[in-house]
């Protein structure tokens, strides 16, 4: 209990300004999709929730599409399901007619490469929406589905946002 009282007089003695500069800051929203810049990480993402779940989600689920210029790293998928999944099961992502499978584990799951993240970034730039399947370790279903409407311009907007700060 004292550890507690003493953390929150601590954070109430820091001054707004440096709580401000750890939150990520927001590049614009289009429809479902936020683009984000946070610098404390040195990075940039598009990210939407998911339109629709199948079942009760276990965690809170999302896509996203990163970028992290000091690493080279641009235009990375990477998702989270509303549920972990059976380790030896695929995991499907199927955006308009393509159909992809992503690698990972538990809740995660991202492309096996670049090649296959800019697929993936192609595909959601003309689909309407995308979805992610698997199964549970207990055989359940795993089916986030996500609105494409506004990713185009969040990404985009990622991309612009950490060009500036190479």
């Amino acid at each position: 209990m004292r550890r507690w009282s003493l953390s929150l007089m601590m954070l109430a003695a820091m001054p707004a300004a440096a709580l401000a500069a750890a939150a990520p800051t927001a590049l614009g929203i289009f429809d479902g999709w936020g683009a984000f810049r946070d610098a404390a990480r040195a990075r940039c993402y598009a990210i939407a929730a998911p339109s629709a779940t199948v079942g009760p989600p276990q965690v809170k689920a999302y896509a996203s599409v990163g970028y992290w210029p000091k690493s080279r790293i641009r235009g990375q998928f990477y998702v989270r399901l509303s549920k972990p999944r059976a380790a030896e099961r695929d995991l499907r992502l199927t955006i308009g007619s393509r159909r992809f499978i992503l690698t990972g584990q538990g809740v995660h799951g991202w492309a096996s490469d670049a090649r296959m993240d800019a697929a993936i970034v192609a595909a959601m730039r003309s689909a309407p929406s995308m979805s992610v399947e698997g199964r549970t370790a207990t055989g359940g279903a795993i089916a986030d589905t996500y609105r494409l409407r506004g990713a185009a311009t969040a990404i985009d907007a990622a991309a612009l946002g950490c060009a500036r700060s190479k």
